[in-house]
């Protein structure tokens, strides 16, 4: 059966699957930049705690890593509401056969750039420290 020129076709169930995977996904990608954070925020009282079970004094406290910790949850909280706010757009824009499916996924590339700028800050804080 040949469509008229000019008409998309309506999604099928696939396309809301496809949706919802893409939804998961991003899910998982914020829970996992939380996770992290946390590991991240809490590395500064480890290592601390081994300069005391070795017989030192505590080391100095380096104020840094609470912050990248906090900077990584809070940009896991933010792409787990983006990826609810992407999702209902998403599948709006399938419910009215208006999706375009040939644009560049926006959150990834400022995940992305976000990602990058802090593993940059982090590797220099390292190196520096």
């Amino acid at each position: 059966m040949d469509m008229p020129v000019g008409e998309k076709p309506a999604a099928d169930v696939r396309d809301y699957l496809a949706e919802e995977r893409t939804c998961l996904a991003w899910i998982r990608t914020g829970l996992a930049l939380m996770g992290f954070g946390f590991v991240v925020a809490r590395f500064g009282r480890f290592l601390e705690a081994m300069q005391i079970t070795r017989g030192g004094s505590a080391a100095q406290p380096h104020g840094l890593s609470p912050w990248f910790g906090i900077a990584f949850v809070a940009v896991g909280v933010a792409v787990n509401l983006l990826s609810i706010r992407r999702h209902l757009r998403v599948v709006g824009e399938l419910n009215r056969g208006q999706f375009a499916g040939h644009r560049s996924s926006q959150m990834a590339v400022i995940l992305a750039l976000f990602l990058a700028l802090v593993g940059a800050a982090m590797a220099l804080y390292l190196t520096l420290a």
